[in-house]
């Protein structure tokens, strides 16, 4: 597979799952306002993405988490290298209750000379909606459609899991539709070069706090 743009500072890993388990976070906005003297607003979004961020403190339960955490954290050099992130509330191309299928997401459609498509997520609400791309796929999870048939990976196409893309053997024919399910990772780094926390404080029931923030790959 061709590795399209690959970020040096980026570590192909995962934060521990089962410390990102029960963290808070989700999609943030940037919104410019101004309110004008007869008191109608102009808005604009100056981000075409949204950018997530997240507290990892919550997850840790045990000292053995920290010193997972301190390991973490000092192979990624603080800021320095982000790493994959698994966003328990939102992880899957389809509802979190739901198995993936091979037809949840429309990636594309054929026009007869393109092979290489991006891997997305839509988000609908009534007639708005948002496409983000999703460029860290988790291996193993990528199910592909083509008109409705599903494909076997390897064989009909593959998958550059750091970057997202899928690439055909064949290239689709003119119209058809290109679906895609599967799971992702969220890219990431920390927010901070420092990490703060006691072995009193947290005796004690205090949470420290680790902010984790998405970065564009």
């Amino acid at each position: 597979i061709i590795r399209r743009g690959k970020v040096m500072n980026f570590h192909e890993i995962r934060f521990p799952a089962s410390l990102s388990f029960g963290s808070v976070g989700g999609p943030e906005r940037r919104t410019e306002i101004v309110t004008l003297a007869n008191g109608f607003e102009e808005r604009n979004n100056p981000w075409a993405d949204s950018r997530r961020r997240y507290d990892a403190g919550v997850g840790m339960r045990s000292l053995d988490d920290i010193e997972t955490l301190i390991s973490f954290f000092e192979a990624r050099h603080g800021q320095l290298y982000g790493f994959r992130w698994k966003d328990w509330t939102d992880y899957k191309s389809c509802l979190p209750s739901a198995a993936i299928s091979s037809e949840d997401q429309n990636i594309g459609t054929g026009d007869g000379v393109q092979r290489s498509f991006q891997l997305s997520k839509t988000y609908q609400s009534g007639g708005e909606g948002y496409t983000r791309m999703v460029t860290k796929p988790v291996a193993g999870t990528i199910l592909i459609s083509v008109a409705g048939d599903q494909l076997v990976e390897t064989v009909h196409f593959d998958v550059d899991d750091e970057t997202g893309f899928v690439e055909f053997v064949d290239t689709p024919d003119d119209g058809v539709a290109i679906t895609a399910g599967f799971e992702f990772d969220v890219p990431v780094r920390f927010d901070a070069d420092r990490l703060e926390m006691s072995l009193q404080s947290f005796s004690a029931g205090e949470i420290p706090t680790i902010p984790v923030v998405e970065v564009r790959v």
